[in-house]
């Protein structure tokens, strides 16, 4: 899992990661780590204390203005002791091969090693483990395996995917100075760009391309922040280059990985948030001692249920089955997002209460899903209030951004005792919700989910591709911000609005008498499907 400072870390480990992956822009040379040389040791031996591993990344491309950095950069990981070095340059990984042979070290993924080759060329220098390319597809990964049973070998499952070939790209470079092999990519390849054409005379237009006119003109781009500033697209025989990726995800295809014995599965993202930390680190979690507990009757859709609760472009199997198809890329909305949204997560754990840091608004009636880095059940709890734990003042409203902490006492709690709250809800515990969506998101979410199955199961289907496409390109025309929840929030005529399980207006009628059964048995805020509740609600006579 990634780390990218102290804090994610450790909620990544507590929810399940075997390993992190760490540096420091002083150390590795990585711009974006939030980590000082404290933070690492104690990073390190957190890890260590919880019997899990921590690795540290020197995978830059050096330059001459690098290399005197190397040798005081040797002797700092040798007292920080990590259970590995990740490198992509083989100057560097010979010189600290050299100053510090004690040290394991591990292949970045940046060496973009795509054959069992390459591998058997790093294994012979004395690497331990390689880190494979994200363009390694299954086949390939088999026959490395095969030809390579020595060496450990480490594959990517999850997070964003590179347009060109795992990070050796410039774009970063020349749009914004930021560069990609440093840790730095500013996300080029995403940005909003225009079709314009330029006329015989030499005015700019842009330009609506059809199959009619398609062939007539040169075709230029334009990115949103930089007006007037054109770029020209060339076109060889194998067409035009598309930007957006979405997001790799090998959840689906995951018992694959694990049947034929690949080490270590690798998860991006050190500059996303603690909350995908811990989300992604707990369902691959969850998915690799499910399969190995029972591996004929793996089923990956209770762990993607949980990875669509972390903000993503749409999530791809990429280059598992080899070439890329349509279905990788989105061509319309390139932003991330989900569903559900990081709440909040716990500070502390007092005799009686939660300590809850605030992370995104919180309003009276919502239901916060309470997620365990110990057991698998979740607590719902729906709040009609919140206490400001500095001042006991009760609030309809808390507002994310503004570092309040809020009180949540265990009296709160209708069926769980306090006891088993305090012993599953430990400090770094994360709670997520909801969140309203606009109808252009709402129907991004149907083309990402039937383009997903389409992918996994090898399946083409134009019309309904078009169809839902066409959906969001309309959506995205209409352009409006009324948002709207996946359940329910408000009732029938005089409800609180409050979106509770049953209101008492209507609660005790003999019609749902089967429906109060089911519910009384469930969790605070859990409602019933709409299967559920077409087959438990009795006929009106």
């Amino acid at each position: 899992m990634p780390a990218g400072n102290l804090r994610k870390l450790k909620m990544a480990i507590l929810y399940g990661a075997d390993a992190v992956y760490l540096g420091t822009p002083d150390m590795s040379l990585r711009t974006k780590s939030q980590f000082s040389l404290e933070d690492v040791i104690e990073g390190v031996e957190f890890c260590h204390a919880h019997g899990k591993r921590a690795y540290l990344t020197l995978n830059l491309f050096s330059h001459n203005k690098d290399i005197p950095k190397l040798h005081e950069y040797v002797e700092t990981v040798r007292k920080v002791k990590p259970d590995g070095l990740i490198i992509a340059d083989p100057g560097v990984f010979q010189f600290v091969k050299t100053h510090a042979p004690e040290l394991p070290l591990h292949i970045s993924t940046q060496s973009n090693v795509s054959s069992w080759l390459s591998v058997k060329f790093w294994q012979d220098l004395g690497a331990e483990l390689v880190v494979l390319a994200r363009e390694v597809s299954f086949s390939e990964l088999c026959e490395i395996r095969k030809e390579c049973p020595d060496i450990k070998l480490e594959a990517f499952v999850h997070g964003a995917m590179c347009m060109t070939y795992s990070g050796r790209c410039l774009l970063s470079n020349f749009m914004s100075e930021r560069g990609a092999n440093q840790g730095n990519c500013a996300n080029s390849c995403r940005w909003n760009y225009k079709f314009h054409l330029r006329l015989k005379d030499g005015t700019v237009q842009e330009l609506n391309v059809t199959d009619e006119n398609a062939d007539m003109f040169e075709f230029l781009l334009e990115e949103g922040c930089r007006p007037g500033d054109l770029l020209p697209i060339e076109e060889d025989s194998r067409g035009s280059y598309i930007l957006n990726s979405k997001d790799l995800c090998i959840m689906p295809k995951l018992d694959e990985y694990l049947r034929i014995g690949v080490d270590s599965l690798k998860v991006e993202g050190r500059g996303k948030s603690e909350y995908y930390a811990a989300i992604v680190a707990r369902a691959y979690r969850m998915a690799i001692d499910d399969y190995y507990a029972d591996p004929e009757n793996w089923n990956p859709l209770p762990y993607m249920r949980e990875l669509e609760s972390v903000g993503n472009r749409g999530y791809t199997l990429a280059f598992h089955d080899g070439r890329l198809t349509n279905y990788a890329h989105d061509y319309e909305h390139t932003a991330a997002m989900a569903q559900w949204e990081y709440a909040g997560v716990v500070s502390e754990v007092t005799e009686d209460a939660f300590l809850v840091e605030v992370k995104n608004k919180l309003e009276a009636g919502e239901v916060l899903d309470f997620v365990s880095p110990i057991a698998r059940e979740t607590v719902l709890l729906r709040m009609y209030d919140f206490e400001d734990a500095a001042t006991g003042e009760k609030k309809d409203v808390i507002h994310g951004g503004t570092r309040t902490t809020v009180r949540i006492p265990f009296s709160l709690f209708d069926h769980e005792d306090p006891e088993v709250l305090r012993a599953r809800f430990p400090q770094y515990s994360v709670m997520r919700k909801e969140r309203a969506l606009t109808e252009e998101q709402w129907a991004r979410i149907r083309l990402d989910k039937l383009t997903q199955g389409l992918e996994i199961n090898g399946k083409e289907n134009e019309k309904a591709y078009s169809k839902r496409r066409d959906e969001l390109v309309e959506k995205i025309e209409e352009n409006t911000n009324d948002r709207r929840f996946k359940t329910n929030r408000i009732g029938v005529e005089g409800c609180c609005g409050k979106g509770c399980n049953g209101c008492m207006m209507f609660w005790q009628d003999d019609q749902y008498a089967r429906a109060r059964e089911v519910l009384m048995k469930r969790k605070q805020g859990e409602q019933l499907t709409r299967a559920e509740a077409a087959e438990f609600v009795l006929p009106v006579e």
